[in-house]
């Protein structure tokens, strides 16, 4: 059974970068769309970002764009999350999930521990 953990998440201050992994165990990422969410306290989920099963597609919520890359190494089972020139509206807890296809529709019921990021001054 495929099993997903993440992990990179930290303190920063505003401005400064994270690199978040989503790293599979059980089963292999191949063909598998997976899409990092993130949750914020007293705010709805949101995805951030999405890659598809080949790699050849990505997507961002606007709020990200031209700040995170998604990317995939296969070889590794793992997906990650570059993040530079954080916000404080970036803190959260991030999620990475599967999907059939590249979405930014949150999938709750595929998250395990996430991992915190707090964007502090």
């Amino acid at each position: 059974q495929l099993q997903l953990v993440e992990s990179g998440g930290g303190v920063v201050q505003p401005g400064g970068s994270l690199r978040l992994s989503c790293a599979a165990s059980g089963s292999s990422l191949w063909y598998k769309a997976v899409t990092w969410s993130r949750q914020a306290p007293g705010k709805d989920s949101e995805g951030v970002a999405c890659i598809s099963g080949s790699g050849e597609t990505t997507d961002y919520g606007d709020s990200v764009k031209g700040r995170f890359t998604i990317a995939r190494d296969d070889a590794k089972n793992t997906v990650y999350l570059q993040m530079n020139n954080l916000k404080p509206d970036d803190t959260a807890v991030y999620y990475c999930e599967t999907h059939v296809a590249c979405s930014l529709i949150p999938r709750e019921d595929n998250w395990g521990q996430g991992t915190q990021v707090t964007v502090s001054s």
